[in-house]
């Protein structure tokens, strides 16, 4: 059985987006077999590459899946954000030889476009499994 970490950003602007994310990743993991050993909540976005790190360095997690949203702001911060976040959990993944997946959806989304891809929450588990068993 795959054993996962997953981190949640719980800044969510516009309210139950990031809920619904985490319900598709926990339905995922049952989906396929895997078991959800630890769930970190961050802030936001930006602050999961850490938590990623930490949950990767356990060696009772096989791989990592990171939840968030980003909503579209008034300026390009959304979109420094994203940046810093995917290159931080690509780093994570690569210095840690563990599966660390982007479920972090936008930027430069409107909120009904980021209701609309809450299922990407069960993307990043799905994925996360199936490089955990490569």
């Amino acid at each position: 059985m795959v054993q996962l970490g997953l981190v949640v950003a719980q800044y969510d602007k516009h309210g139950a987006v990031i809920e619904a994310m985490r319900q598709s990743a926990s339905a995922a993991a049952a989906d396929h077999d895997a078991d959800i050993v630890e769930t970190a909540t961050v802030p936001g976005a930006y602050d999961t590459p850490l938590a990623a790190d930490r949950l990767a360095r356990r060696e009772d997690i096989d791989a990592v899946a990171v939840l968030g949203v980003i909503i579209e702001g008034d300026t390009d911060h959304d979109q420094v954000i994203a940046d810093a976040a995917a290159q931080g959990l690509t780093d994570v993944s690569l210095e840690r030889d563990t599966p660390v997946t982007l479920g972090i959806i936008g930027p430069g989304m409107s909120k009904d476009e980021a209701e609309a891809r809450t299922q990407k929450g069960g993307s990043a588990v799905t994925s996360a499994i199936e490089l955990a068993r490569l």
